[in-house]
Order: structure tokens, then sequence, then C-alpha cells
């Protein structure tokens, strides 16, 4: 093999590895934020893998792009379901609480939590095993003999449950011949909140998209299987909330206080084991959760992960361990000894502000040093209401409420110059691996891409089609023996949900916070991000496009 030949081999592995180690290293800051490699959070942690009904898979949030005035939140349980595994299939569990949460003040505690709880209308008896008796055409079909009842509640921080909404939440995909179309069962459970807004709860085609075996020896040890969307054919739960802006936003003003930040988790009571039965007793206990994808999965040592998944984001950093893995991460060590790509040194406060903080010219950093990276974009001291010495840096997904619907999405988000995009929240189509590659040897810090990092792990999109209006979800899928998905839908996969594959013109916000074309991804995808976003303002500057860097700590008037 020739020295130029060696070369190029050694250029594409370092790409994959750094695919893949971007992926572990994305999200990293303070122990937390990793866009990629498994199924963004599918069986992280020791214990929740064993429980898979109440295991944070994935969060999406972004503007509305057909209702630019309310914000939609997509939180998915129970990953890499198929419709071959009856006879009990995917049911949510009734002892559990699924919330999302939203913090606007950037303290790290939730101001406001909505929770769904499940109730079983179970007709089985001792009958049948069938989960279904004959083709299931509605919610209310005398076929469908398992069915599942859910409340919509709100609290606002103080632990004040009110229920909104109640409905029949659409079932497990069980197959063509049982359920022949699913789009009028969702539909059924698409219900309206009040003051504005709807929400959908029931099954959906995974919408993350990647190729998940780099756990095998960081993609087969040699770089060969990659290319694979490893999520292909599996279905998730998901609670889809469109919710306007007002009632996301400090003090109900979006205009003043543009950024949230979002996650999701679950509590579950603890079960007492009988011969045929399970109880549930004490206290619901928080199990799982998830802000950015992959972060406990990748960058939290198998000692940490329980732990993790317990923590609340307001501790994410007073914890010494946690914090360590994200500043000298040992992915980029790892790559360092096996492809000889130089890691970055260590402090990482790129990554600290990309996920702990939010990116922004004044967000607090945890050695006191002035942010890396000078832009505003999406942290909570941003907003004009916050009381910057009540800030803590924690793990969550940050989105810039104020930044509108990209008319021709980019799945590269920020890195792409589209400032809609993640890690400015996170778009269905939104490709956080390829978004996170860059990051792992600093491309935030040196405004450089690394042309080595480019192919990334060579899954560019889903597998199947979004849909452009809500719930935005795929139709569950059929299956790997299956073909595309359980119906039909309106859907038009480089669509705004969806994300287009055409660089966007990077833009101002035109209300709130304005922001700069900066990138942010993943804690290691957003360092990539960030180089993108730089060399693009670099261009704009070479061709006499100046983007105006005065002003930018003062919010237009929208």
């Amino acid at each position: 093999m020739t020295r130029s030949t060696r070369r190029g081999v050694r250029r594409r592995a370092v790409g994959a590895l750094a695919a893949v180690g971007i992926i572990v290293l994305s999200g990293t800051v303070g122990g937390l934020g990793v866009p990629f490699a498994g199924a963004s959070s599918h069986r992280e942690a020791p214990l929740i893998a064993g429980d898979p009904a109440v295991d944070n898979t994935d969060v999406y949030a972004f503007v509305s792009p057909d209702k630019p005035d309310t914000v939609t939140i997509i939180a998915n349980w129970f990953g890499l379901q198929e419709p071959n595994g009856g006879p009990n299939f995917y049911p949510w569990a009734t002892e559990a609480n699924y919330d999302i949460n939203i913090d606007n003040d950037g303290n790290g505690k939730p101001d406001i939590s909505y929770r769904v709880t499940f109730t079983n209308d179970d007709r089985r008896g001792a009958g049948t095993f069938l989960y279904n008796n004959g083709p299931v055409t509605d919610l209310n079909d005398e076929n469908l003999l398992f069915r599942q009842n859910y409340t919509l509640s709100v609290s606002h921080g103080a632990n004040d449950w009110r229920p909104i909404v109640h409905g029949q939440a659409a079932p497990s995909y069980t197959g063509s011949a049982s359920i022949p179309d699913y789009a009028p069962l969702r539909q059924q459970a698409t219900h309206a909140l009040p003051g504005g807004g709807s929400v959908y709860v029931g099954a959906a085609e995974d919408p993350f998209f990647l190729d998940l075996r780099v756990f095998d020896l960081l993609y087969g040890g040699n770089l060969s299987e990659v290319g694979t969307d490893t999520l292909a054919g599996y279905n998730v739960n998901t609670v889809v909330l469109q919710v306007p802006r007002r009632d996301l936003a400090l003090r109900g003003d979006p205009v003043r206080n543009p950024v949230i930040g979002v996650w999701s988790d679950t509590e579950r009571r603890s079960l007492q084991l009988s011969p045929g039965a399970a109880t549930a007793v004490g206290e619901a206990v928080q199990v799982s959760r998830l802000g950015n994808p992959l972060v406990n999965e990748v960058v939290m040592p198998v000692g940490l992960k329980d732990a993790f998944n317990g923590l609340s984001p307001s501790k994410d950093a007073t914890i010494p361990e946690v914090v360590a893995r994200v500043t000298d991460p040992e992915l980029a060590k790892l790559i360092q000894s096996v492809y000889q790509v130089p890691a970055p040194a260590a402090p990482r406060n790129d990554l600290v502000e990309i996920f702990l903080t939010g990116i922004a010219k004044k967000a607090p950093t945890l050695d006191g040093s002035a942010p890396p990276i000078q832009a505003d974009l999406n942290s909570q001291v941003l907003n004009a209401d916050v009381d910057p010495k009540a800030f803590q840096p924690s793990e969550m997904l940050r989105l810039n409420m104020s930044v509108p619907p990209t008319p021709q999405p980019n799945r590269l988000g920020v890195l792409g110059a589209d400032l809609q995009g993640f890690p400015n929240g996170r778009r269905l189509a939104d490709d956080v691996v390829d978004i996170a590659v860059q990051a792992m040897e600093g491309a935030a810090q040196t405004g450089k891409l690394v042309d080595a990092l480019a192919a990334g792990d060579k899954v560019d999109a889903n597998d199947v089609a979004f849909s452009n209006v809500f719930p935005y979800v795929a139709l569950p899928s059929r299956g790997k023996a299956g073909s595309s998905v359980a119906g039909a839908g309106p859907s038009n996969n480089a669509g705004p949900a969806a994300g287009g594959t055409k660089p966007a013109a990077a833009q101002q916000d035109d209300g709130g916070v304005p922001v700069l074309p900066i990138a942010a991804g993943g804690v290691g995808a957003s360092a990539a991000l960030v180089a993108g976003g730089w060399l693009w303002l670099r261009r704009r500057r070479a061709a006499g496009l100046n983007t105006p860097l005065s002003g930018l700590d003062t919010p237009p008037s929208e």
C-alpha cells in the first residue's frame, strides 16, 4: 500500500471514527448532551434497559413551520418496537408519569411541565390472547380489545397539576391485517388544547436516523458498517405537543423572553412482585431523562448512568465526576491514540457553552473564563427578565423561539447556516450525527471544518417521509419485514418539518433576541455547528456582505 493510499484510508477512518466520537462527545458538556450514537437514548443505562416502557428515547423542539406562533415538542419513549412484537406489544406504563418540562428562567428547574398518565381498558380477560380479534378501523372499534386512556395535566413549577385533556391513545401498530390504515386512528387520538394548540398520544415511526453500529467496535472495527439506518422499520410511543409560544415563555412574553430549555423525564413507582402479579407501591421516582440526544448513552461511564437518569438538570454541573467526563472527554483521547487526530486541549469550555449554558456572549462558565463562542443564540441569559445570578448550568435542549421557521431547511442546522436547526432546538430531519462529527476536534474553537470528518455515518435522512402538518412524525412503520408506513397521510420529506437539503441563508431573528450564524449542536455537534457558522460568516465578509456585530446584546422589538 502506497503512502498516499494509507493516508486516504486513514482520513476515511478518521471521518467515520470521528463521527462516532463526536457523537459521543457531542453533548458531553458537564456530563450531558450527545447528539448521536444509539437510537439517541434507547437502552442507555443498565436499569432502564430492563424497563423499556418508561425509557425516554428522543426529544425534539422547534417553532411549528405551519403555525409559527406555536412551538412543537415531541417526546418519545419505548424504542425499537416492531409490529411483530405480540401478543402484548408496547403499552404505556400505568404506574408512571411521563413528563415534558420547560425551563424559561435558566435555573435548571421546570417552570412549566406537561404530564401524561395512563389507565388500561383491557377487554380480553380469560377469553383470548389477541390484542384485537379483527381489523381495527377506529378507536371505538369493538375489535380493539386492549385500549389505553390518558390524562394530560399541566403544572407551573409548584406541583400544582391540573388536568386539561382526557383522551384515548392510539394503539400499538400490530400489522396490516389488524390495522389496515393507522391514519384515522391517529386523527382520532389528536385533541385540541384549551387556549390553543394540540396533543397527539400514540405510536409513530421512530424519527431518529443514524447507523447505530458504532457499538460494534466502532463501526465494525474497520469502518465497514456505515450507511444503514439502523432504526428503519422500528416504532416508538410518542407524545406530540403543540403549544402557543406565550404559554412557554417567561412571564408569557416570547418577545422579551424567547429562549426556553426542554427535557423529558419519566417517574415510576416501585413494583412489588408476587406470583402472577405486580403491585405499584410507594412514591414515584425519576428513572429516565432526556434533553440533548445521546448524552447518557455515550458520555457517562457505566457507573454513573443510572444516577444520571435520576438527576435533576439543576444538579448537573455540581457533580465533579460528571463535569470531568465533559471538560476532558475520553473519546477525544481515544480518537487521537487510534487515528492520530489531535484532541483539543482541555478544559473543553466550548462544549460547556454548547450544552450546559446555551450559547451567549454573557453565558456563565464553570471556571469563570469568558465563553469561547462569542455570539448570542440560545441561552436563557438572553431573556430580558432572567436574573443572571439565579442561572444554573444544566443539560437540556435549548430553543430560541424567536428564530422563524426556515423556508428551505438545511439538514445540518446551524452548521448549514440554518439557525432554526440543531442545536437551536431540534427538528425531525436535523442530521444530528453529521452535525456532531465536526465537534470532536474542536471546530467551534478553530473556526475550521475538518475535511476528514465530512462523511459522517452516511445516513443523511429518515427512511420514510415526515408529515408537513401536525403531528409531523410519520405513521408507524410496518416493520423490518413489511414496507413503508402503516397508511397514507400528507407528507413531504423536503418540507419544513423534515428539513431540506439545500443550504439556507442565515437569518437574523425578526423579534426577540438576534442571533449570529454560529453553530452549536450536541456537545460535539455544537462545536461543528459553530465552525460552520463562522466559516459562513467569513464568506459573507469576503463577499462584502458583512453581518453587523454591534447591538447583538439588545433585543429588537418584534
